[in-house]
């Protein structure tokens, strides 16, 4: 009697960022691309709610109710009127605390696990809705693929995409908060004027084309600046990506992970082996994207009613 569920990482490929709203949070034009790194999470009925999680760095993942995969499954039981009670484990293999949405897809793995396992039969705007009370990245790590996210991120319309993008990622030697990267952000910001977040046209129309030159041109992140301020050795891990031939260096999202596009797998082989020598990072990883959302990959036989993500 359980329910297993994968989701993806993402890599933001544009991250338009407005000025500080009255509320604290910041209008966005998030691009999200999900790549082949996956987290899986497995709902089982249990006596209380609790959350276990291995694999690399589950050390750094908390175990107690404020998990987004603890609060998602909570949400759902309000919400149906069902028993919170049950054992969430997070089998993690996304970066912790990385910029790769990593606890947002554990937040929507468990969301669509509970579904999937109480038969709620939750619509999928129903299981958005509450994605989207659980944090700005969590819709995204429901759906998957590629899309652009615009008021804190959480609205989300889906893009087109052709072909393969090759990733490399490296991951540094600590994390970094996204508040405090944000909080960066406001003090660079200072006294300047930001303009309205758009999403960059020739970036979409790269995704559309499958064009990994033109989305090398068009990337861009607008906390890269704010990361690199408060993690100044992030820019020898970018130098070194460049240096071994990646069409785009950036930073993954509020970081500190790095991501570099290359142009094909051999390439992507050369940057991963690059990387790994330039002891400027923890490890390296290659992924591809576009990959899919959320996506049951284990339930109970005598359930056979479709999940709804």
């Amino acid at each position: 009697m359980s329910v297993t569920v994968r989701v993806p990482a993402k890599v933001n490929v544009q991250l338009a960022v407005g000025a500080a709203r009255p509320d604290g949070f910041h209008d966005l034009a998030n691009v999200f691309l999900a790549v082949g790194l996956y987290d899986e999470v497995t709902v089982t009925p249990a006596d209380e709610l609790r959350v276990t999680c291995s694999g690399p760095d589950a050390a750094q993942v908390p175990l107690d109710r404020t998990n987004l995969a603890a609060r998602a499954a909570v949400a759902l039981a309000e919400r149906y009127g069902r028993s919170e009670s049950v054992h969430i484990h997070i089998a993690k293999d996304i970066p912790v605390a990385g910029g790769m949405a990593g606890g947002s897809a554990d937040g929507a793995g468990a969301l669509v696990a509970c579904d999937a396992l109480w038969g709620t039969g939750a619509s999928r705007t129903e299981l958005l809705d509450i994605c989207a009370e659980l944090g700005s990245d969590v819709p995204f790590s429901l759906v998957g693929g590629a899309a652009l996210g615009v008021g804190r991120g959480e609205k989300l319309t889906a893009l087109e995409t052709a072909g393969t993008f090759h990733w490399v990622f490296a991951m540094a030697e600590r994390g970094l908060s996204t508040p405090a990267v944000f909080r960066e952000f406001d003090r660079l910001a200072e006294g300047v004027d930001i303009p309205e977040p758009i999403a960059s046209q020739p970036l979409l129309d790269a995704l559309a084309k499958g064009d990994p030159d033109a989305l090398a041109a068009a990337v861009s992140n607008d906390l890269q600046p704010a990361a690199l301020s408060l993690f100044p050795e992030l820019a020898d891990t970018l130098a070194a990506g460049r240096a071994a031939g990646a069409l785009a260096a950036l930073v993954s999202g509020s970081g500190p992970t790095t991501a570099f596009l290359a142009r094909d797998p051999g390439s992507a082989a050369k940057i991963v082996e690059a990387l790994a020598a330039s002891g400027t990072c923890r490890t390296v990883r290659t992924a591809a994207g576009p990959a899919a959302g959320a996506t049951v990959i284990a339930r109970p036989s005598h359930q056979d009613h479709e999940n709804p993500a």
